[in-house]
């Protein structure tokens, strides 16, 4: 018996051309992945695109990828997913993330404080509000709490971003699936320990699905290659905040998140040190198409149940489409 695996393709919130994100997504579609997701950051409202990428589509689940939960109150974050799962046909999976400083402070405006505690307040409050109760107040208020006055006839997933122990555990108590970002492979496993800790804190619900999203570094040149992947790495480094380098070094790798450091501007306009090269590996998907699908086979063998291939931004359409067309999902046969 023959069957796909779940795979999934995801763009970051530095592609903001929309006839790139409606390409993708439509090519994502007619590949057989099984979703498509589409961060927010500073430019497009990535809510806007999905109802338009739904409309096109008739099979592929679409998701936030993510929205940060700093940007929207609870009750506009239940409203948009009530409206998106009616437009998708109980296609769509919202994911929330706690994003960074730069964009709540920086972007919304909002002080970047207590950010765990701030997603699991959003979280519980856009599920009560999905499964049709009355918000729960944070604080004393003088009206009384509302309910949405209209509710989805399908369901609606909370797919989390976390990376931080006390937020993986909360994804586990929370959350239908869980998607961290520049996660090392090698962290992978002591992660789902920790979703499996916070589903029990939860009465023991099902484990959330586990989708980590990989930055791909794919091309058949492999000196290409090696420049996307060390792209990826250094701007997340050097240019998205404190959250990765800490993620990184809590993982055990500080000796190579030093390096990159050290290493200056101009991410990825040089390659990585030489005790950096370990992180290519380690949370990127790179090589030429033969030799990423065994990248991303290690990945389903360390516990992933739908990896998120996430494309590099800026880069020629057709390029990015043949990296769709290369990395679709291939049938497994299951014994």
């Amino acid at each position: 018996m023959t069957a796909a695996r779940p795979l999934a393709v995801g763009l970051t919130p530095m592609e903001t051309r929309r006839e790139v994100i409606l390409g993708v997504a439509d090519r994502a579609e007619r590949c057989g992945y099984a979703a498509f997701f589409l961060a927010e950051g500073w430019g497009h409202d990535a809510t806007v695109l999905l109802a338009e990428i739904a409309v096109r589509t008739p099979r592929i689940r679409l998701g936030t990828g993510v929205l940060n939960v700093w940007g929207r109150s609870a009750a506009t974050l239940a409203m948009l997913a009530t409206s998106l799962a009616e437009v998708t046909g109980g296609r769509f999976v919202l994911g929330l993330g706690a994003g960074s400083p730069p964009l709540a402070e920086g972007l919304h405006d909002v002080r970047f404080e207590a950010p765990v505690e701030r997603l699991r307040l959003v979280t519980r409050q856009v599920r009560r509000l999905l499964d049709g109760e009355r918000l729960e107040p944070s604080g004393p208020r003088g009206a009384r709490p509302l309910r949405l006055a209209v509710r989805s006839a399908h369901p609606v997933p909370i797919q989390l971003a976390a990376l931080a122990p006390r937020a993986v555990r909360l994804a586990g108590e929370l959350a239908e699936s869980w998607s961290p970002f520049l996660l090392p492979i090698s962290a992978l496993a002591g992660s789902i320990e920790l979703l499996l800790e916070g589903a029990a804190l939860a009465g023991g619900r099902e484990r959330p699905q586990v989708c980590p999203s990989l930055p791909l570094a794919v091309a058949a040149d492999p000196d290409q290659a090696q420049a996307l992947a060390a792209w990826w790495i250094g701007f997340y480094l050097t240019a998205m905040g404190p959250l990765y380098p800490r993620s990184l070094r809590r993982a055990g790798f500080a000796g190579a998140v030093d390096q990159v450091l050290a290493a200056g501007s101009a991410p990825g306009s040089r390659p990585l040190p030489e005790g950096a090269r370990s992180l290519v590996d380690e949370v990127t998907v790179c090589g030429d198409a033969e030799r990423a699908r065994t990248v991303l086979e290690r990945w389903y063998r360390a516990g992933a149940d739908m990896p998120v291939l996430v494309l590099p931004p800026g880069r020629p359409v057709e390029e990015l489409l043949d990296t769709v067309e290369a990395m679709r999902p291939g049938p497994v046969r299951w014994s």
